[in-house]
């Protein structure tokens, strides 16, 4: 995927707004999340590989892909939904473990929002994980903070998670009014 030899420097491209939307199988239970290239809810009910999804929720968000503008790799971002900035809403979830850990070198924890079903959909290697780590560290000033991404498979209990949704490209790079 990397170019090898190169001190990559990333930039952000093909930057795009739409919605993470979450849907519910009512035959088995599932729950499919997916991003949508528009602001138009999928209300309808849908019929696709074995299940019959409901629309249950949206967010705005954006897709991004990544660009090494020393060797113009290019890092396609298909398998990631969103990214939502870990709240700490539970103490017994392994990102929340490690957000109270890296907390007081003001290092805030992302969440790579993925496809669901996992079981179901390709998700984001950890080489790309760390190409999201490596774009972040490059912020250095602007973010006034370091960035941890994690997967959204290490969340306790995604359903029940209160993470923020990024909403924009500008919400990355918000300080916390805590630590204004």
């Amino acid at each position: 995927m990397q170019k090898e030899n190169c001190s990559h420097f990333w930039e952000m491209v093909n930057v795009a707004s739409g919605l993470i939307v979450m849907k519910k199988c009512f035959h088995c239970g599932k729950v499919s999340t997916c991003f949508c290239f528009h602001d138009k809810l999928p209300l309808e009910p849908c019929y696709e590989e074995g299940h019959f999804w409901n629309f249950v929720e949206g967010d705005p968000t954006f897709h991004f892909d990544l660009k090494c503008t020393k060797c113009d790799t290019l890092v396609k971002f298909d398998e990631l939904v969103g990214l939502m900035l870990c709240t700490g809403c539970d103490q017994t979830c392994e990102v929340d473990i490690i957000r109270r850990k890296l907390e007081p070198e003001h290092t805030r924890v992302y969440i790579a929002l993925g496809y669901r079903p996992i079981d179901e959909r390709k998700q984001l290697s950890q080489e790309k994980i760390s190409i999201l780590e490596d774009y972040f560290s490059q912020q250095g000033e602007s973010l006034k903070c370091k960035i941890k991404i994690v997967s959204h498979e290490m969340v306790k209990s995604i359903d029940n998670c209160y993470a923020e949704v990024i909403k924009d490209v500008e919400g990355l790079f918000m300080v916390p009014s805590e630590e204004k």
